[in-house]
């Protein structure tokens, strides 16, 4: 009777225990989101400069997703003579997060990054669309609803087709689903159409050999991407020289249509977009 006694007990215990991992197995895989990456041509993915794999990858399978959270995602392509693509993404739980890259020289590269947030109510559906550079025009299903960055609200939950231009730039078209109960938010990134700007020819003149006194100071804004690209000239499509954030303050040495010229700590100058900075 005592050893019957002694096997159900541990029969009991080992089922506890059994229950207890289960949950604990749920529970860790339920608060992770999948990861798709992309691009062209091939590259080393890395998440919070952690090493993930090449291109194309897809941490689909319970055992490889991601916690869900706030990441820096970077693709280094193959090829040396193309730069480094950085941006913050988001991973939420249950759902895919997408990013695809085409790599180009200077401003020929393009791509979007595609994720997925639950809704409070889950009836109801939103599309977000942010797009660099911003003020681009947005198609859905062949109709207009606007410039980016906006929000749309209530899309019809199915498949759509989703196309973002600009003056200037290449269209870029994407394919999208937009489900129940959750925010879809696509970002997307266009290359330059080779076709010169009127902002571009004015950035084009020989810099001066210093820069004219300062002309104020303005205060660096949020962005989408949580940081603001100073670039060597007035021009979407010219070299990346530094990044800034908010709520960060710099000297304006010079001013036109679109861009701020500043100073920066290190006592070089550079241009950012006006979009994200006020002038105080």
């Amino acid at each position: 009777m005592k050893k019957i006694f002694i096997i159900l007990v541990s029969a009991l215990i080992l089922g506890i225990l059994f229950f207890v991992l289960f949950q604990y197995f749920i529970k860790s895989h339920s608060q992770k989101g999948a990861l798709q990456v992309t691009s062209a041509p091939e590259s080393k993915v890395y998440l919070n400069d952690k090493y993930l794999g090449q291109t194309p990858l897809c941490k689909c399978e319970a055992v490889d997703m991601q916690q869900s959270g706030d990441y820096i995602i970077r693709l280094v392509p193959k090829d040396k003579n193309l730069s480094e693509f950085q941006e913050k993404i988001k991973i939420s739980e249950g759902v895919l997060t997408v990013i695809d890259r085409k790599f180009g020289k200077d401003s020929d590269s393009s791509g979007s990054v595609i994720s997925l947030t639950p809704l409070d109510d889950k009836k109801a559906t939103e599309l977000l669309v942010v797009s660099i550079p911003s003020k681009s025009n947005i198609f859905l299903d062949n109709n207009q609803i606007g410039d980016t960055p906006i929000l749309y609200k209530n899309p019809t939950e199915s498949d759509h087709v989703l196309q973002v231009g600009k003056e200037g730039y290449k269209e870029k078209t994407v394919r999208i689903r937009t489900p129940l109960g959750y925010k879809l938010t696509v970002t997307i990134y266009l290359s330059t159409s080779g076709e010169p700007v009127e902002a571009s020819k004015s950035a084009s003149a020989a810099p001066t050999a210093s820069p004219p006194p300062a002309l104020g100071k303005v205060a660096i804004l949020e962005t989408p991407t949580g940081f603001l690209r100073v670039r060597d000239s007035a021009s979407i499509g010219s070299s990346e020289i530094s990044r800034v954030a908010s709520p960060d303050v710099y000297e304006v040495v010079s001013e036109q249509a679109g861009w701020f010229q500043i100073k920066l700590k290190d006592g070089k100058v550079g241009w950012i977009s006006s979009q994200y900075a006020r002038k105080q």
